[in-house]
Formats: structure tokens, sequence, C-alpha cells
């Protein structure tokens, strides 16, 4: 009985544990948390995924809207990459405070002006519903920046979050609760 016990044991020990998912470390925020900021997170996590960084981001709206945008959906669609499933969620403290960075659109809005601290504004991008091409190809030069500061930096690459439970390479900063 006491070989059986330890032979399980033994194999219990062996067994690898699925790795845990990969830190959401980035928050997009749009005003209606349905267009620009879904089309931020689709582009982020697909160039993170594509680099082997061990980071991932969300899609939050300052004032969500019911629904996803139409022209988000189909434009991502178009674009071969599948828009989030679900409804556009509001931003909460939490995420802020346990994100890396917070990256907000269209700061001078009267509904996002409180996002204008945060890591980054970008004001330049057209709404999806008026010309998505152009939208996305702003946003995709602005996301693809990010991702090769990150990999300048070496941060978060796959394995510096889990593995051996120790951060082994440096890693974004946390913010600071507002």
């Amino acid at each position: 009985m006491k070989l059986l016990v330890f032979g399980l044991a033994l194999l219990a020990c062996k067994t690898q544990p699925a790795p845990p998912p990969p830190a959401t470390a980035v928050v997009f925020v749009c005003e209606h948390g349905a267009a620009k900021s879904v089309v931020a997170s689709q582009y982020f996590n697909k160039l993170a995924a594509d680099r082997g960084l061990a980071i991932r981001s969300i899609a939050r709206g300052a004032d969500p809207q019911a629904e996803l945008s139409v022209s988000a959906v189909e434009g991502l669609r178009a674009d071969g990459l599948p828009p989030v499933p679900g409804v556009p969620r509001p931003l909460t403290a939490s995420e802020v405070r346990n994100s890396a960075r917070v990256i907000a659109f269209d700061c001078e809005q009267p509904v996002m002006k409180a996002l204008r601290g945060m890591d980054a504004c970008w004001n330049d991008v057209p709404a999806t519903g008026e010309d998505y091409a152009r939208a996305r190809d702003r946003i995709r030069a602005h996301v693809d920046a990010m991702v090769e500061q990150i990999v300048a930096r070496g941060e978060l690459r796959v394995g510096s979050l889990f593995g051996s439970g120790v951060a082994d390479g440096p890693q974004l900063p946390a913010h600071e609760p507002p």
C-alpha cells in the first residue's frame, strides 16, 4: 500500500500543471468601449502573441454602450481578427491599479477627460464608423510602436512572469491607485 501511495505521489510531482493565463497588463479605453479600444486590444494581443510576450490587453469604455460597434466588428472580421465576444464593459479602478499601462482615446471628450493623466492618450484616431481602414491603420501604428518599446526593453517575455513563479526579467510597473 505504501508503495502505491509513493508511486502516485511521484507521478503527481512529475505532472506539469497547465500554465496560467497571460497577464493582462494593458487596458485600452475609448468612450463607449465598443470600437477603438476593441480594435486596439485585438491588434495588441495578436502582435504580443506573435512576439512571444506574456502580456495581453483588454478593451473598456468610460461610458459603455450596449453592443460592440458594427464597423469595428465587421472591420476586424475582414482583417481576420475575431472581435472580443460579449458586450462593452466599464473601466474599473481595480483594472487601472492592476494594469501596467492604460491607453485612452479621445481624451478631450468630456467623459474621457479624467483619463488624460494615464500612460498615453491617442487623440489622432478617427472614428471606425467614419473610416475603419484609416482608424485601424492609426491604431496599428500606435500599437506597433508600443509593442516594439516593450520588446526593446525586454518586458514581459513568455516565461518571465510565470514558469518558475519568479519574474526573470524586467516587468512593467503597475499603476498606483488613482
